[in-house]
Order: C-alpha cells, then sequence, then structure tokens
C-alpha cells in the first residue's frame, strides 16, 4: 500500500514538472523570444536599407538617406551596401552581439568573394551605437576611423537628440572615406547625365543657324536664278512668281518650323531620357545575401 502510495505521489510530481515546463515554452513562443543566435537577426527582415523602429527619423530624412544608400551603392564597384538600423532598446543583450545578429541575419553584403558592406545600428533608450563593418570593408573603414569619425559626427547630434542629422552625417562620412580610400564610384553609362544632353541642345541650335544660313545664301539665290531663266522675267518678278515666291517661299515656313521642332524634340527626349534612368537607382531590391561580418567596427554610448 505504502508503495504504491509512493508510485502514485512520484508520477504526479513528474506530471506538475512537465507540465510547467510545457507552460513556460509556450509563454516563450507566444513573447516571440527564442534562443539569442548570433547569426540570426532579432528584428524583422528589412524592407528598407533604414529601418526606424524607433520612429526617430522624419520621413523627408528617411527618404533622402535612402536614395543616397541606393545611389552609392549602385555607382560603385564592388557594390557597397550600407544599412541603418534604429532600435529602442536591445534588452539585456550587448550591442555588440545584437547589431552583428541583425548584419549576420539580413545577410547585408554582396554574396561575391568581395562584398564591402557596414550597418551603422542605434538603440535610442538605451544611448548606445556600433556600426559593424564587413571583412571586405575593414581596410576603407578600419576600427580606430570608425570611432572618430561616430565621435565627430554622431555623438554631438545624438546628444541634441537630431538624430536626422547625426545618422545622415555619419553615413555621409562613411561614404566619403570609403570613396577616398579605393573604392570609388564608377564613370556614369554615357547618356545618363544631363551635361551631354545640355550640349546636344547646344549643337541642334547651331544646326538650325546653319540651316538658316544655307537658306538664305545659298538655296535662295541659286533658285531665284533658276527662276530667272525659267520664265525670262526680272529679278523681282522672279521673287514674287514661280521661281521661289510660288512654291519656295510659301513652303519656308514649314521648313524653319520642322527644322526647330525636330530640334527642340531632340532636346526634349534627351532630358527625359536621363531623369528616366536615374529614377530607375531609386528601387531598393533588398540586401544582396553576404552577411560576411566578423565583428569589425566600433561604438560607445553619449
Amino acid at each position: 500500500m505504502t508503495k504504491r502510495f509512493s508510485a502514485v505521489v512520484a508520477l504526479q510530481i513528474l506530471s506538475l514538472i512537465l507540465i510547467l515546463g510545457l507552460t513556460s515554452l509556450s509563454a516563450r513562443s507566444q513573447d516571440g523570444s527564442a534562443p539569442f543566435s548570433i547569426s540570426e537577426s532579432p528584428l524583422p527582415a528589412p524592407t528598407s536599407p533604414v529601418m526606424d523602429y524607433a520612429g526617430v527619423l522624419d520621413a523627408n530624412t528617411k527618404q533622402a538617406l535612402e536614395q543616397r544608400i541606393i545611389a552609392f551603392r549602385d555607382s560603385t564597384n564592388p557594390r557597397v551596401e550600407l544599412a541603418v538600423a534604429i532600435v529602442g532598446t536591445t534588452g539585456e543583450r550587448p550591442i555588440f552581439d545584437y547589431s552583428l545578429a541583425v548584419s549576420r541575419g539580413w545577410k547585408i553584403g554582396s554574396p561575391e568573394q568581395d562584398n564591402p558592406s557596414a550597418l551603422l545600428f542605434i538603440a535610442i533608450n538605451d544611448r548606445k551605437y556600433f556600426t559593424q563593418v564587413s571583412k571586405d570593408l575593414e581596410d576603407e573603414l578600419p576600427d580606430g576611423l570608425v570611432g572618430q569619425l561616430q565621435r565627430q559626427y554622431l555623438v554631438p547630434a545624438l546628444r541634441q537628440q537630431n538624430y536626422g542629422k547625426g545618422v545622415s552625417d555619419t553615413i555621409e562620412a562613411y561614404i566619403s572615406t570609403i570613396k577616398s580610400r579605393g573604392i570609388g564610384e564608377q564613370t556614369p553609362p554615357a547618356g545618363t547625365t544631363k551635361q551631354p544632353r545640355q550640349n546636344k541642345g547646344s549643337v541642334s541650335i547651331c544646326g538650325i543657324i546653319g540651316c538658316l544660313g544655307v537658306l538664305f545664301f545659298v538655296i535662295l539665290p541659286l533658285l531665284g536664278r533658276f527662276g530667272k531663266k525659267g520664265r525670262g522675267g526680272d529679278d523681282d518678278d522672279n521673287w514674287r512668281g514661280g521661281g521661289f515666291g510660288g512654291g519656295a517661299a510659301s513652303a519656308l515656313p514649314w521648313i524653319i518650323g520642322s527644322v526647330i521642332a525636330n530640334s527642340g524634340s531632340s532636346s526634349s527626349g534627351g532630358w527625359g531620357g536621363s531623369s528616366g534612368g536615374s529614377s530607375g537607382g531609386d528601387s531598393w531590391g533588398g540586401f544582396g545575401g553576404g552577411g560576411d561580418f566578423g565583428g569589425g567596427g566600433a561604438g560607445g554610448d553619449w
């Protein structure tokens, strides 16, 4: 009887432990918490190279920053992917570990062998920041220089709660440094800049002047002589009559109008093509799929 009672009690205790364990696992699942991994992002998948989970950037600043990052990425070879992530807090997790997990989990950078990239990460409520630099960008952005640029451009603005200026100025400093240290912007493809289009418009104007000059100083005298020989009248009759006056004179406005219209449409089409080309670079398309971060970078607090 005693042994049987003891077995029942032991079974009840074991059942209670099992129930408590399952309840704890269920609560963790509902909270969304999961075992932390240094290679998996604790943040949702990004929809932009600038993710402001704390809501401290105004819409215009965020959009301008996104466009600048995308334009720089599209103009470099190898492509340099920069990113910004702003959160309220990293909880009890050190910002270095948290930001490294984000940079790896988001797979910032190209999957190619040479994949320079960086993530500027800020935790507003923790008053901490860290820039993760990929292995292939550490030569251009060494740890000491990253720390210096952050103290110069980021920290003063963060202390004044001017988050947009701090982030924008820091990203711009990174871009300037990267370009000056070996990863320069590519030469824009032919026909994508406005300057060649302006030159083309100037050539069209010169063409109009040249055509008018030929018309008045070469074609008109020839037509006048031709009319004179054909009709046998005096010069005045030839200018007013069948030689030039009857046919060519009536066509003169159409000739001039056609030349001007063609020139205008050519110039207009050139500017339109430039605009269309630039708008295509505004699309992001997600990060490249790299995530080759080894812990390079620097950070601090304010």
